[in-house]
């Protein structure tokens, strides 16, 4: 209906490796992976040798030095094609971005080529089990004692919490400053009172480990410290537009995907001697779907120019994702009523989509934050 036009070719010859790489390493073995609760690490190892991980690190890091646009490829064909499983786009696009903007050269050097090889998992651990949506309240310590940090804490909801090689942590760094004494700090595997909890049982996204971590007198050198103590706060603030626009772009896609199975199997489907897409309701339902994606696909790839640009707003973040969210949410329980009993069903890439997608609306923050992100801006209120 509308023509996408922020693609090049290359783009596109870049989406037609991801879709194979898709069909040849991820969907044969997914299944399998739901049932483990996590994905192989030779799956991480391929996406590396593919040069699908950390598309936007610079070569003389070990990456290809590509704009966000190949992401979004990426974000794009795996929401399409269900996948759920590899958290290459929290490793890639949220974890790396940190060590990008606010890491030494060192820092750069010493993790980063085996981040984009696939070597080395990150995930980011700023959730806590009181303190999830307000930063600001977390508890998890990370105290001065000469060149180490010691952290106390407990973090939950971590994405690839079980397979992490590298987490950067949020702590306070001075309990007694509120935001200002939040600092980011990176934690490797091994280290002496680091411990994995439980691999969490969730509703959907069950190839997707996503884990507790514990941090008990965890010490670490004060040079893995990322950006300076106490810029913490700021760092995630300064990050939270992009991942909020990493949901919006996997929600859009999804979206678009479960109205072209919906109408597929509307014109297949029949009842009382007829296809369901001969009924009215059927068309209005498909017709309101396509008319919000269409909507919110020319807004979100709007965003993605901004994002390029170095211009996406923390509101427009907001304004993309809340939006998104809330109407794949929508689209995804009317298209499941319109596939019937079988679109309740697992095998049924519609159920899975609705189950596994829900988490849209609380991940990178509630809709209701979003809300308020955009009523302050509005009223000019802090």
């Amino acid at each position: 209906m509308i023509p996408r036009i922020i693609f090049s070719e290359e783009h596109e010859i870049f989406r037609d490796s991801v879709r194979r790489f898709i069909e040849k390493e991820i969907t044969p073995y997914h299944d399998q992976w739901e049932k483990d609760g996590q994905v192989s690490r030779e799956v991480w190892l391929a996406a590396g040798t593919h040069g699908f991980l950390g598309c936007s690190v610079p070569e003389e890091y070990g990456g290809p030095g590509a704009d966000f646009l190949y992401t979004t490829v990426l974000l794009e064909e795996m929401a399409i094609n269900g996948v759920t499983g590899p958290g290459f786009h929290l490793h890639s696009e949220i974890v790396i971005p940190y060590i990008l903007q606010y890491g030494t050269d060192e820092q750069k050097r010493a993790w980063l080529p085996k981040m984009v090889a696939g070597e080395t998992i990150g995930a980011i651990a700023m959730t806590e089990p009181g303190a999830g949506s307000d930063l600001q309240g977390i508890k998890t310590t990370a105290l001065r004692d000469g060149d180490d940090f010691v952290i106390n804490g407990q973090k939950v909801f971590i994405t690839n919490g079980q397979m992490a090689d590298l987490v950067i942590v949020a702590c306070k760094t001075d309990p007694t400053l509120g935001a200002k004494g939040i600092s980011l700090i990176v934690v490797e595997r091994g280290r002496e009172g680091f411990d994995r909890g439980r691999n969490l049982e969730k509703v959907g996204w069950h190839a997707q480990d996503t884990s507790e971590l514990f941090f008990d007198q965890v010490r670490v050198p004060a040079s893995n410290l990322l950006g300076g103590e106490g810029r913490g706060f700021i760092q995630l603030v300064e990050q939270l537009p992009q991942e909020r626009l990493i949901v919006a772009i996997r929600a859009i896609a999804t979206t678009e995907a479960a109205l072209e199975w919906t109408v597929e199997y509307t014109n297949e489907r029949k009842a009382f001697g007829k296809s369901l897409s001969n009924f009215q309701n059927t068309r209005f339902k498909l017709a309101e779907i396509k008319a919000e994606a269409v909507i919110q696909r020319v807004f979100t790839d709007k965003c993605i120019e901004l994002l390029l640009a170095g211009e996406l707003s923390a509101e427009a973040g907001a304004v993309a994702k809340l939006r998104t969210t809330e109407v794949m949410c929508q689209a995804l329980d009317d298209c499941l009523q319109l596939f019937g009993g079988y679109g309740y069903m697992w095998e049924y890439p519609i159920g899975r989509a609705w189950a596994d997608n829900r988490f849209a609306r609380i991940a990178g923050g509630s809709s209701e934050i979003m809300k308020e992100i955009i009523g302050r801006d509005l009223t000019g209120t802090r």
